[in-house]
């Protein structure tokens, strides 16, 4: 599945929700201090995620000391995808040692306010929290024999943090769908 579209520009997205290592709460107000905010849209199953999650990973090692604030988040149903419910959500964030809060969104409404339809997927905010890039991490895909380099988002960051325009094409990512609860698909999905 790819993702939708969501107009460049458009403000960030209220949100609260608990980091499931910490439990400690986070929201836009927890990021004012950054000049961006990449809000990550990922899980644990989905095999485009476990591609990626290395690059995942370093990206957060990477800008952990600058000012790009970085938080993921998981929204998938965690009754009918267990490997997505919150004690394994913490697992794979343990293992990968991430630096940035990993949060689960239990009543997807996150999701549905970000026009989510996929994982891995990717919002890159600049300091005015408008939305300046919704694309892909990289080209590479599972089972196509590109390696993970994150170039299409590692681009985008360098211009948010520098203050420029993203430039280029932000092709769509691609992933697993977000795994809607029974009944809660939004109509975009």
């Amino acid at each position: 599945m790819t993702s939708t579209i969501l107009q460049l520009g458009t403000a960030a997205p209220p949100f609260a929700l608990h980091d499931v290592v910490s439990g400690q709460r986070y929201s836009l107000d927890s990021f004012t201090a950054k000049t961006g905010l990449l809000v990550m849209f990922i899980c644990r199953h989905c095999p485009y995620v476990v591609h990626v999650e290395q690059e995942l990973a370093r990206l957060g090692r990477d800008y952990h000391d600058t000012s790009l604030g970085i938080m993921a988040i998981s929204s998938n149903d965690p009754i009918n995808y267990p490997d997505d419910a919150p004690p394994k959500l913490k697992e794979m964030a343990v293992r990968l040692d991430l630096t940035f809060p990993f949060c689960h969104d239990e009543t997807q409404e996150v999701a549905k306010a970000y026009r989510a339809a996929c994982t891995p997927e990717f919002y890159l905010f600049g300091e005015d929290r408008r939305l300046a890039y919704h694309g892909q991490l990289d080209e590479s895909r599972p089972g196509n024999n590109k390696p993970v380099t994150g170039q299409d988002l590692r681009s985008a960051i360098q211009a948010v943090l520098t203050g420029k325009p993203v430039e280029g094409t932000q092709r769509p990512g691609i992933g697993c769908s977000i795994k809607w609860k029974p009944g809660n698909a939004p109509p975009y999905a």
